[in-house]
């Protein structure tokens, strides 16, 4: 395995994310030169708030030798404790799998998980350019591809990989028809809570399926408590009406959903500084066509999954890197992609109705409600046993196995 570049042999890759650098670097390693084009001048390093990287994830950017980054940033946060909004304890489930050298899943601000990625990767002799947001693409007469950006700019190469997020360009661009986001009916909103006391210590998420809305949190090692919370909510809010409502707005409707239940919500939503901002939920179910000529989307612009699932990063460091190791022992752009498609689609797609359904639970009425707490210790004993989500944690991407056609 080298960093040595294929002459002649480029991908434009758009999108700046977790995908995007993780690509460039998994390919540069592979033998093939990439550019990362990133839409924001300055990289969406305030999109969303935290998120967890899974074992599996983790074990992907191993294949790379770039897991430490991760490891770094993040703190370990294994387990999940459940309990519905009265209090009474549902179940613990593990977080996200573990690795045989006993390394878990790893919770990280997606902001320092965004950063240190592309920090690696021009490390590692990528070229990131950045307010570059993609207009248009078109094959060329020889099989690559020519990009052209907003800012009136073109770059050629011999592939374009969409990395550019569930409101991918590069996907419309592939395919004209291609679906839209998928609401679901939850929103998401957290944020960080300093001096507030919770009965919890570092390396569990304490989920409570409460009486009005889903709430869950993690105390940091520094002592601080990271949380968020998913109102439901039946129809989609624009995005004026998101922006339109004020931090007091959000801690109001916040602290007033779950003020009936046995939880430490409303202490750690008032103390929480600073400002709050929700957003909608949204998944991207399937998509028919990935691929067309030479060019190809991967992670969110082409498998969006809800946060329930606690897998969107990790698959995206998936698809990176098994599309790398395609595009290395294929040379036939089309044959690459389709085995790349071949490896991959299956296990997305399981894992985006996995999340929508978890999300969908968020949303339970009344009676759902009474069935779900109901229900959930046996699921739960179930998921603790190892075995029903094993498909999912236990996914390993050998580098050096050879792609065949």
């Amino acid at each position: 395995m080298n960093d040595t570049t294929r002459k002649g042999r480029k991908a434009l890759i758009v999108g700046g994310g977790i995908a995007g650098p993780v690509a460039a670097m998994a390919l540069r390693r592979a033998g093939i030169g990439a550019v990362v084009y990133e839409a924001h001048a300055g990289g969406a390093d305030n999109a969303g708030a935290f998120l967890t990287l899974a074992s599996n994830g983790i074990d992907a950017l191993r294949a790379i030798d770039a897991h430490r980054l991760a490891l770094s940033e993040g703190f370990p946060a294994p387990r999940m404790a459940i309990q519905s909004g009265t209090g009474k304890h549902l179940g613990v489930v593990p977080n996200g799998g573990t690795l045989p050298d006993g390394t878990v899943s790893q919770t990280l601000k997606r902001a320092d998980l965004y950063r240190t990625l592309r920090d690696e990767a021009v490390r590692r002799g990528v070229r990131i350019e950045y307010g570059k947001r993609l207009l248009d693409a078109q094959i060329t007469p020889d099989g690559g591809v020519v990009a052209r950006f907003e800012d009136g700019t073109e770059a050629e190469g011999d592939l374009l990989i969409g990395a550019d997020g569930i409101h991918s360009r590069t996907r419309r661009i592939i395919d004209p028809s291609a679906p839209g986001a998928r609401y679901i009916p939850v929103l998401n909103i957290g944020g960080y809570a300093r001096d507030v006391r919770v009965q919890a210590g570092p390396g569990t998420f304490r989920m409570v399926f409460g009486r009005r809305a889903f709430f869950g949190y993690a105390v940091h090692p520094s002592g601080e408590v990271w949380w968020f919370a998913n109102p439901p909510r039946a129809d989609e809010p624009t995005s004026a009406e998101l922006a339109a409502t004020g931090t007091e707005r959000w801690r109001e409707m916040l602290m007033e959903l779950f003020a009936q239940d046995a939880t430490p919500a409303v202490d750690i939503i008032r103390a929480t500084p600073g400002r709050l901002d929700g957003w909608a939920t949204h998944d991207l179910p399937s998509v028919p066509t990935w691929h067309r000529g030479s060019m190809i989307v991967i992670g969110d612009a082409a498998h969006a999954t809800s946060p329930s699932s606690g897998q969107g990063a990790s698959m995206a460091v998936e698809d990176a890197v098994v599309l790398a190791r395609c595009l290395r022992d294929l040379r036939d752009t089309g044959q690459a992609l389709a085995a790349y498609e071949r490896l991959r689609r299956g296990r997305v797609e399981r894992i985006v109705a996995h999340g929508a359904r978890t999300s969908n639970s968020k949303a339970a009425g009344p009676v759902g409600r009474v069935l779900r707490d109901l229900m959930l210790p046996v699921i739960l004993k179930r998921v603790a046993s190892g075995g029903s989500l094993a498909w999912m944690h236990d996914y390993h991407i050998d580098w050096d196995e050879k792609v065949t056609a």
